[in-house]
């Protein structure tokens, strides 16, 4: 499989990823947005997903971009607003 070397690809993988995260894992997203621990409860799956993501693009797109880090906070997080935590 050829490495994603072009921007709206990678972000495109990034999000579809993301999404996927979401609708697997809304438990734990909730239980970890109320006690501010996100990153924690999600951390096996959060890496899963950056080594698919790490795999399919190329090394230098990476290098200059945040796309992933972005999937997860406006596909998982953003959404999930209404949560009360101490986070926000």
């Amino acid at each position: 499989m050829a490495m994603i070397d072009r921007p709206e690809a990678a972000r495109r993988l990034a999000r579809a990823i993301a999404s996927d995260l979401a609708l697997y894992n809304e438990d734990k997203i909730v239980l970890g947005l109320k006690n501010d621990t996100f990153f924690k409860e999600m951390e096996e799956e959060i890496t899963e997903g950056r080594e698919l993501y790490e795999a399919r693009v190329s090394p230098t797109l990476r290098a200059d971009t945040n796309y992933y880090e972005r999937a997860l906070i406006d596909i998982i997080i953003k959404p999930k607003s209404h949560i009360k935590t101490p986070i926000w």
